[in-house]
C-alpha cells in the first residue's frame, strides 16, 4: 500500500510538472454529444496560459412544442502525452432553460418551463494536428438542480475545433 501511495504521488507530481505543447490562443468548433438531448454544441476554447484554458459550450434544441438551451463553462488543465496528443481534465458549471408546451392525449394543455443550474467535471484526450484542427474525445459528468435536470447525466462527446 505504501509503494502504491508513493507511486501515485510521483505520477501526480510528474503530471503537474509536464507542460503541454503550445496551445493555440483560440479554438472554435462543434462538440457532438448526447447530453440530455441537446446534441451538438457550439464550442469555444481560450488559452489562459501554457497549459490552462477556458471552454464555453452552447447547446440548444427546439421543436414544435419544445425549446431548450444550455450554456457550460469549464476550466481545463492540459498535459502533453506525446507529439500532438494531449489529455485534459477540468471542472465547471452552467445554466439552462427548458420549455415544454403541448396538448396531451386527453386534450389537456401542458406547459412546463424551468431554469436550471448544474456542476460539471470533464476529462478527455485530444489530438492537435499540424494544420489548425483540434479533435477531442471527452467525458463530462453533470449534476444539476430542478425537475428536468435533477440527476447525474453522463455525456461522451467528439469535438472538432478550428484553431486560430
Amino acid at each position: 500500500m505504501k509503494k502504491l501511495l508513493i507511486a501515485a504521488c510521483f505520477m501526480l507530481a510528474f503530471g503537474f510538472q509536464s507542460q503541454a505543447q503550445s496551445m493555440s490562443e483560440h479554438a472554435l468548433g462543434l462538440r457532438f454529444g448526447g447530453n440530455n438531448g441537446y446534441g451538438a454544441e457550439i464550442s469555444y476554447q481560450n488559452a489562459l496560459g501554457d497549459n490552462n484554458r477556458l471552454e464555453l459550450d452552447l447547446g440548444w434544441r427546439n421543436g414544435d412544442n419544445f425549446d431548450a438551451f444550455k450554456l457550460t463553462g469549464l476550466y481545463h488543465w492540459v498535459w502533453n502525452i506525446e507529439g500532438g496528443f494531449n489529455w485534459f481534465a477540468g471542472f465547471g458549471a452552467g445554466l439552462g432553460s427548458v420549455s415544454n408546451d403541448y396538448v396531451d392525449g386527453n386534450g389537456n394543455p401542458y406547459d412546463d418551463n424551468e431554469v436550471f443550474v448544474f456542476g460539471a467535471g470533464n476529462i478527455g484526450i485530444e489530438y492537435n494536428f499540424d494544420f489548425p484542427l483540434l479533435i477531442a474525445l471527452d467525458f463530462r459528468p453533470e449534476i444539476g438542480s430542478g425537475d428536468y435536470y435533477s440527476d447525474l447525466d453522463l455525456d461522451i462527446a467528439l469535438a472538432l475545433r478550428y484553431q486560430f
